[in-house]
């Protein structure tokens, strides 16, 4: 028997000093009432309701049991309400996993907005530019750039496409001239993030023609922003995704190279555990996360 019910159905007996209006109040049948007592009694070795023909009432046991009870249930209706409440406003904190690039140029603006509808939630951020195992260390859910994730027990939801762009300052562009084909490339100053996948060869296509070249980096590093910090300072040639680079080309301090040819596209994804129940603080924040990426339309922007 549920012993939740059990003490419902005492209390409810107590109170009303009848089997039926307790089986009223509590929905239930008259037999399902008095199996849930004797049910309790049986287990507690002890007669709490004396039953006549006539009337029922509180043996001295039962005296002694219903003010504990009564504490009880209202104990347990309160854990009941605080965890209802919590599941419907977040509280607590919220661990999102990201690059240090998407974290500054997308993700703060987010969590800016997200937290002055809900000042209650707390909100880690913990930057990387290599993916962190979501499970092991913590997370509530991670920002990707890849279509699918190795662990069957993480789930994705898609973000939107962007492309892979090679972008020079115009001071560079002005020195150096612009490449008019992917092979040109040997014959400039290359700055490469090599955390990519095969960082150090583009494949190329237009149309049906593909082009693979190796390259050398004349700087590398494993940070997005300090390659862009590079590129505006005229060092040379970056790959970047357009997400990373979309306001530099906007305020002119970039401009797009050789940019008829794609270089694979990356998926963005937001990845989080697959449970039953995710916390609301988790799914209220990849909601309003999609929503913005919506709304500003993001995909059409960084794939033009």
């Amino acid at each position: 028997m549920d012993r939740w019910t059990e003490f419902q159905v005492f209390v409810a007996i107590a109170e009303e000093r009848s089997m039926t209006q307790a089986a009223n109040a509590l929905d239930l049948s008259v037999s399902g009432v008095s199996r849930h007592l004797m049910s309790l009694e049986s287990r507690l070795g002890a007669r709490l309701i004396q039953r006549s023909t006539r009337q029922l009432s509180l043996t001295s046991e039962g005296e002694a049991l219903l003010s504990d009870a009564r504490d009880l249930l209202s104990t347990w209706a309160a854990a009941e309400a605080n965890v209802t409440a919590r599941s419907h406003a977040p509280t607590g904190r919220l661990r999102v996993g990201a690059s240090l690039s998407f974290s500054l140029l997308h993700l703060m603006p987010v969590v800016a907005q997200f937290r002055r509808l809900y000042p209650a939630l707390s909100i880690e951020i913990v930057s990387s530019n290599r993916y962190y195992d979501i499970i092991e260390n913590g997370l509530d859910l991670a920002i990707r750039t890849r279509r699918v994730e190795a662990d069957s027990s993480i789930t994705i939801r898609r973000l939107g496409e962007t492309r892979r762009l090679l972008a020079a300052s115009p001071d560079y562009l002005a020195e150096r001239g612009a490449p008019e084909h992917p092979r040109d490339l040997v014959n400039h100053d290359l700055i490469l993030y090599t955390l990519a996948d095969n960082w150090n060869e583009f494949s190329f296509r237009r149309a049906d023609e593909t082009v693979a070249v190796k390259v050398e980096g004349a700087i590398v590093a494993n940070d997005g922003q300090l390659i862009c910090q590079a590129a505006r300072d005229g060092l040379g040639i970056l790959a970047q995704p357009t997400y990373i680079i979309q306001n530099d080309l906007d305020a002119g301090r970039l401009v797009r190279v050789l940019d008829d040819w794609d270089l694979p596209r990356l998926t963005m994804n937001v990845a989080y555990p697959s449970k039953s129940f995710v916390p609301v603080r988790t799914r209220l924040f990849i909601d309003f996360l999609v929503e913005r990426f919506r709304l500003n339309d993001f995909e059409t922007l960084w794939t033009a």
